[in-house]
């Protein structure tokens, strides 16, 4: 999530500030929750945190699909806050956290036809008939996708600061965007993966703040080793036929028919965007980063003006001084008051 040429093709959109929003998420919430494991196919089954609420059942539940990388636990701040007025259900999509990762590992695995499908699989087999579905990051494929194949399983969707198109980048023609690597989330050495310790300080590092939920997300990305070093439980190569497999569709906004929320996450700062820059780091490099953290927000609202015209009567709201990995828990309230606000279909 952290790499400058993925932040490039970014929802974005500027609305204006929500200066006077206050910092109220980042507390997993009371709602009772049950961890499931749902078949989606042979020898196929996918990681499922079910939050029941008095007030919503069937007929009144919301989907959270997490971002690339990321797991069911992202959403462990936000889904309690929703279910004190519906069920939500946030889904491991395959190849992550503790769902199947299956062979083989190409771009047609990892498609984003083929997590519909898993998609629709969960739900026939909870028998569920409608969803509000909301996605972070590029799970807007997944959103997109599912709410134009299956509209009658619809009742509304919400992109949470995805982007109008992952197969093409965005075009820029105003300065040049800086080649540094600066701009990237540094990797982890071995010393951050000999303890699950020592891998939730690096994780700490490269994050605008910590939360429990991201703790519950960290950990779920992990397999402790017997010697109790660490290493990412998803392969390299399952990851890259993700992201593959994401820049073959070209989504086609025409097909969605439900009501739109489109909530977008605009750094301010650099701790917003680069958080791993320090008072130490070197001048140049500084530079640099300063120059891609004035470029972006001029690349960010031509794009998201694409998502507008595409879903006409869509309502769009922009979060200022927010981080694209966490805004929906720094800004959790925000993002529930949204969301409650809209008018969805029943």
């Amino acid at each position: 999530m952290n790499k400058h040429g993925d932040t490039r093709r970014r929802l974005i959109l500027s609305m204006g500030a929500l200066a006077a929003l206050t910092a109220c998420g980042g507390q997993p919430g009371t709602a009772s929750v049950i961890d499931r494991q749902i078949t989606v196919g042979t020898g196929l089954t996918l990681h499922v945190r079910d939050w029941t609420s008095g007030k919503g059942g069937n007929n009144d539940v919301i989907v959270l699909l997490a971002g690339l990388g990321a797991n069911a636990h992202a959403f462990d701040s936000l889904a309690p806050a929703l279910a004190h007025r519906h069920r939500v259900l946030a889904i491991t999509r395959r190849g992550y956290g503790q769902s199947s990762k299956p062979a083989p590992i190409d771009a047609n695995t990892y498609a984003p036809a083929t997590l519909v499908a898993d998609l629709l699989a969960v739900l026939d087999t909870l028998k569920i008939q409608r969803i509000l579905l909301a996605g972070h990051s590029i799970a807007g494929n997944e959103v997109t996708l599912f709410a134009g194949s299956h509209p009658q399983r619809v009742r509304g969707v919400v992109y949470l600061d995805t982007t109008y198109d992952y197969s093409h980048d965005i075009v820029w023609t105003g300065e040049a965007i800086p080649d540094n690597p600066i701009m990237d989330a540094p990797e982890p050495q071995a010393a951050d993966l000999a303890s699950l310790d020592a891998s939730i300080s690096y994780a700490k590092r490269i994050h605008k703040q910590w939360w429990p939920a991201m703790e519950a997300y960290w950990r779920d990305t992990l397999d402790i080793l017997p010697g109790g070093s660490v290493r990412p439980n998803t392969p390299l190569a399952v990851a890259a036929a993700m992201s593959e497999g994401a820049r073959t569709l070209s989504p086609d906004y025409r097909a969605v028919r439900a009501p739109a929320l489109v909530i977008v996450a605009q750094p301010s700062t650099l701790v917003d965007m680069m958080p791993w820059i320090t008072h130490q780091t070197d001048p140049r490099d500084l530079a640099d980063a300063r120059a891609w953290l004035r470029i972006y927000p001029q690349m960010h609202g031509p794009d998201c003006q694409r998502i507008a015209a595409a879903l006409p009567g869509s309502t769009l709201l922009t979060i200022n001084n927010a981080s694209h990995g966490d805004f929906f828990i720094e800004y959790e309230m925000a993002v529930v008051n949204a969301i409650e606000a809209m008018r969805w279909e029943k």
